[in-house]
């Protein structure tokens, strides 16, 4: 339907992707792909998955270290969950985390190790999504399957100047791309349209003079690329607050604990800290200590930290107690918190305590 308007772009795109697709280290080069070599489905899935909200520049040191300690699915089927957990630390969203280690169990157990190459089948593992089943099965398997993400909604969306507002106009983002990618080198295809996404047609200020598909763009021809994809107002975050609590014993141990399973975060390490979620705030003063100092550690309030969420950003008063016993609580003491599973948030706390205390010393 759509592919009479864009006649011979498969060709200029994948003509285009010989002599540009960026070098990663879950991909296959071009070349290769002519040969009828194909990517491993476990590199895609754990780059696809890791990729998820996630800039590409961050993921290649975490997908290197995750192939280190878990080189392929049986290996990372043979792990505990708090074990990925503490490889995912830093990378935020962390349901996806939870959902590898249950989606790599399942492939091990009811699949044989191997990842189906049904888009349906592909669809119902944990963490797999429409656009990640797509991803795998289209540069996995090459399959001829829409691919749809967020630099492909930006292109297609500006190929054909469309009006109607994401998240709206998904369905026939989806359509149009159905029509375009190719029955050979599907996955090439794809990833060519993410590197342009990525590399050229970016949010703002495309580079339209190099981009391949400079030919069919509507909004090009316009002179404003960047108005498009129209998108609808955006939703005002609200503001949370609450404390958080830095306590370290005689030997620069710090406490920490494990949160609950369910909800934000969910299983996760923290520093004690108050009731705060995306719907209430917490309390803010030193009085929701975990604990009280005694004689020896008293509670100093060390500033605050910033943190943004997906539905809401937080602000966390930090306190900070130094030469605390042991003996006080029912957390654990870490002397190495780097390679705990610490969210973003907590490293700010801590580093925030950290800091302070260094201040306090001078």
């Amino acid at each position: 339907m759509k592919t009479a308007r864009f006649p011979n772009l498969s060709t200029e795109l994948l003509g285009w992707y010989d002599q540009n697709a960026r070098t990663l280290p879950w991909r296959i080069s071009p070349a290769e792909s002519q040969k009828g070599v194909v990517g491993e489905p476990y590199h895609i899935w754990l780059s696809e998955v890791m990729l998820q909200q996630t800039t590409v520049v961050t993921v290649v040191d975490y997908f290197e270290k995750f192939l280190k300690i878990w080189p392929d699915i049986e290996k990372m089927a043979q792990a505990n969950e708090d074990e990925v957990l503490k490889a995912w630390a830093g990378l935020g969203y962390y349901s996806r985390a939870r959902n590898l280690k249950k989606c790599a169990d399942i492939v091990v157990r009811d699949h044989g190790g191997r990842f189906p190459q049904n888009l349906e089948e592909l669809r119902q593992l944990p963490g797999i999504g429409d656009y990640t089943a797509a991803a795998i099965a289209a540069i996995a398997f090459r399959q001829t399957v829409p691919v749809v993400d967020g630099n492909i909604e930006r292109i297609i969306s500006r190929l054909d100047c469309i009006d109607i507002p994401l998240p709206k106009s998904k369905p026939l983002i989806r359509d149009i791309m159905k029509g375009l990618v190719p029955s050979r080198q599907p996955g090439d295809f794809v990833q060519a349209m993410m590197d342009i996404g990525a590399t050229i047609c970016t949010p703002r200020n495309p580079d339209c003079h190099i981009c391949p598909l400079r030919n069919w763009c509507k909004a090009a021809d316009t002179g404003e690329p960047s108005n498009w994809p129209k998108k609808l107002p955006k939703k005002v975050k609200p503001e949370r607050v609450g404390a958080a609590f830095v306590a370290i014993a005689d030997d620069g141990a710090i406490l920490l604990e494990k949160r609950a399973k369910k909800g934000l975060l969910a299983g996760m390490s923290q520093v004690p800290t108050t009731g705060w979620t995306a719907r209430l705030d917490g309390e803010t003063g030193v009085r929701a200590a975990p604990f009280v100092a005694d004689f020896v550690a008293d509670w100093r309030e060390c500033g605050t930290i910033r943190h943004t969420f997906t539905h809401f950003h937080l602000t966390l008063h930090v306190f900070r107690a130094d030469m605390v016993a042991r003996s006080q609580t029912n957390g654990w003491w870490s002397r190495d918190v780097e390679n705990e599973a610490l969210p973003t948030v907590f490293r700010k706390v801590i580093e925030k305590a950290l800091e302070e205390g260094n201040m306090h010393e001078m």
